[in-house]
């Protein structure tokens, strides 16, 4: 899994979430720090009154939720979605000894290695050259 560092960095450098069923975040609030949730689907109900209906969201938990804003989440992205995010620019991951991963990609037409324990943060600093690359660009 992404390090939180690595996660941090990327929604930092402008990396939007587009929640999806699958999805790993956490709550970047006091009280969550060792919490990691996944978006899934719920059954919604609605529930009539004498005032109108309402939407109950139902949850499998013994606690709920109501709601919460997106910027109080931390997405956490899989291997496969950094990858996808990378794009043509995705050249090659490779393991480098027993102890990490490397991630070849081609930016600005120049190949460039990112190498990290975890093939999720391999990939994340790949994806955050490319981000930060084309920030400067529109600069």
């Amino acid at each position: 899994m992404i390090s939180l560092d690595r996660a941090r960095a990327l929604a930092g450098a402008g990396l939007r979430w587009r929640p999806t069923s699958g999805d790993a975040f956490r709550i970047e609030r006091s009280g969550f720090e060792n919490d990691v949730f996944t978006v899934s689907e719920m059954t919604i109900e609605p529930h009539e009154f004498d005032t109108g209906t309402i939407l109950g969201f139902n949850g499998t938990t013994e606690w709920a939720l109501d709601s919460l804003a997106l910027e109080d989440a931390l997405w956490l992205p899989r291997e496969d979605q950094l990858r996808e995010l990378l794009g043509s620019a995705f050249r090659s991951l490779t393991r480098i000894g027993l102890d990490g991963y490397r991630v070849g990609v081609v930016v600005a037409g120049t190949e460039e290695n990112h190498d990290a324990a975890d093939t999720a943060d391999a990939y994340a600093l790949a994806l955050l050259r490319l981000i930060r690359l084309a920030a400067d660009d529109l600069a």
